[in-house]
């Protein structure tokens, strides 16, 4: 339950391979870009039910003197991908699994391209490609212990995946889901971070690697093709900025839900939360009826493709408009919940290195296992992103080709008006903004240790990775009296374990003016806080 502490370099991560990877990478005098491109390979390897290279990744990065950036590494979709080519096969509705799941480009490689490209230019990265895919490699090819996750997902998705082409060779190479402890190999991965190694990141859009993977989706039936890949590359954004009462928040643009997570905390800065008992009734019903306005009147009328949007998302974070969702809340009665929510599976990451410099990470193939598809050649296996759109005309997510899909993922990043810096964030769906809000608001707003902030019980309303209930979840820890309470205001209460996995996998890390670090994992993953 402490949180540690540290002074030169510091990164947290849902598995402790992935946190010793980076850590390991800034004692070589590496900076934060470098280092979580370092965990973010690691993750894609040793916890490959919730990521990897198949998948998109977004990035808030902050360093001293300098205005926070972002990186959007989504991809589009496939310039095939179009409503008729799933309306021919007599779908009304885009399939979660399989080959026409596998319908956008997967952008995260791009995204730790670009990444490397703003260490070299700004901040003198120094370090070879190889080195930072180094462990990856390694534990790709000589095999890495499967989690207790790992397994309890493989045995929940068997019957749904088992029959997607690759997963089972993949995934359950001797037949059986593979058991907690056992090594678990993935030679042909290795092989596929080992050619990027050699050859470079580029070449997973316009090379060799780029060629195999299209003709692999090509002869599964997938619509996308090696022109998807060619045209691809990850961008450099201004993140979106909510003027909060203790400093400056910054969170990712659309297509994410960044622009939800700043608005609930907006909405709560309206509330008077640092008046309510911490971890009470109060506290959680703010917070879920923050979250069904956000969710309610800024996601399901605007949030799309930012190319498509009809207005500033920045301007959704305006005084005003915060102001009157703020009024809307009741603090005597849920608003009733209609079951719109979204699931998802990710990681997020975090690295601050010995200069200041702060990375925010999150890395994803939408659901568990993504698309189910594992290419033979190279071993990757793809996202499912694209399946969050519409195949109705008119639709605000209503697919296009070359249009980024909806994305749950976004990673937060907080500078307070007293010169701390703090990054944090989780994987879990529509849990991710509630649990950015519960870490966020107790570590800041009431003066939890920050550990504590992450390893208290938390909350979630509606579907996220493993439940596709719609109900107000919480964990219970939070007892009988807090259940009763919010209950009686109306919330369809359901009382999950006290430690439970469906919460998701939330991480923090703080750095304080003086240079001490922070950082806080969460106990419900296989996570760990690597500092020195």
């Amino acid at each position: 339950m402490q949180t540690t502490l540290a002074r030169r370099g510091i990164s947290v991560a849902p598995h402790a391979l992935a946190a010793q990877s980076a850590t390991a990478v800034l004692r070589e005098g590496g900076n934060a870009l470098e280092a979580m491109v370092a965990a973010a390979a690691t993750i894609s390897v040793v916890y490959p039910h919730m990521n990897g290279i198949g998948g998109d990744a977004f990035w808030v990065v902050s360093a001293p003197d300098a205005a926070p950036f972002a990186i959007d590494a989504s991809g589009p979709a496939a310039q095939l991908a179009t409503i008729e080519f799933y309306r021919a096969r007599d779908l009304g509705q885009i399939p979660p699994r399989g080959a026409v799941a596998a319908n956008t480009v997967a952008g995260t490689v791009g995204g730790w391209a670009l990444a490397l490209e703003e260490s070299r230019a700004a901040w003198g990265g120094r370090l070879q490609l190889g080195r930072l895919l180094e462990d990856a490699i390694h534990y790709a090819e000589a095999g890495v212990p499967v989690t207790a996750s790992q397994q309890a997902a493989t045995a929940a998705k068997r019957a749904e995946l088992e029959a997607v082409p690759g997963f089972a060779a993949r995934f359950m190479p001797r037949g059986t889901v593979p058991a907690a402890g056992t090594l678990f190999m993935q030679p042909a991965l290795g092989a596929t971070l080992r050619r990027l190694a050699e050859a470079g990141l580029d070449d997973f859009y316009r090379g060799e690697l780029a060629r195999s993977l299209t003709n692999d989706l090509a002869a599964l039936g997938s619509p996308l093709r090696i022109a998807d890949l060619e045209a691809y590359r990850a961008r450099r954004v201004a993140p979106l900025e909510l003027a909060h009462a203790l400093g400056r928040l910054y969170n990712m643009r659309p297509p994410t839900q960044g622009l939800l997570s700043l608005a609930i905390l907006g909405i709560c800065d309206r509330l008077g939360l640092e008046a309510f008992a911490p971890d009470g009734a109060d506290h959680v019903h703010a917070i879920v009826e923050a979250t069904k306005q956000a969710f309610l009147e800024i996601r399901d009328r605007h949030l799309t493709d930012e190319a498509w949007m009809s207005c500033d998302p920045q301007a959704l974070l305006a005084t005003e408009h915060l102001d009157a969702l703020a009024a809307r809340v009741d603090m005597q009665r849920a608003l009733p919940w209609g079951g719109r929510s979204q699931p998802g599976g990710t990681v997020w990451m975090g690295v601050i290195d010995a200069a200041g410099r702060a990375a925010s990470f999150i890395q994803s193939i939408y659901h568990e296992f993504g698309s189910g598809v594992v290419l033979p050649g190279t071993q990757v296996n793809w996202q499912n992103r694209g399946c969050s759109f519409s195949l109705a005309a008119g639709h605000i997510n209503a697919l296009e080709p070359g249009k980024r899909p909806f994305h749950t993922l976004n990673p937060a990043l907080a500078r307070f008006a007293d010169g701390r810096t703090m990054v944090y964030g989780t994987m879990g769906g529509d849990g991710q903004p509630q649990t950015q809000a519960a870490v966020f608001t107790r570590y800041a707003l009431f003066g939890q240790p920050l550990q504590q902030a992450v390893s208290a019980p938390r909350w979630l309303l509606g579907r996220t990775w493993g439940s596709m209930s719609e109900t107000l979840k919480i964990e219970s820890r939070f007892g009988a009296a807090v259940a009763d309470a919010l209950r009686a205001r109306g919330h369809e209460v359901e009382v999950l374990g006290a430690f439970d996995e469906t919460m998701g996998h939330a991480g923090a890390l703080v750095r304080h003016p003086e240079g001490v670090l922070e950082g806080a994992y969460d106990p419900r993953s296989d996570g760990a806080v690597a500092g020195y």
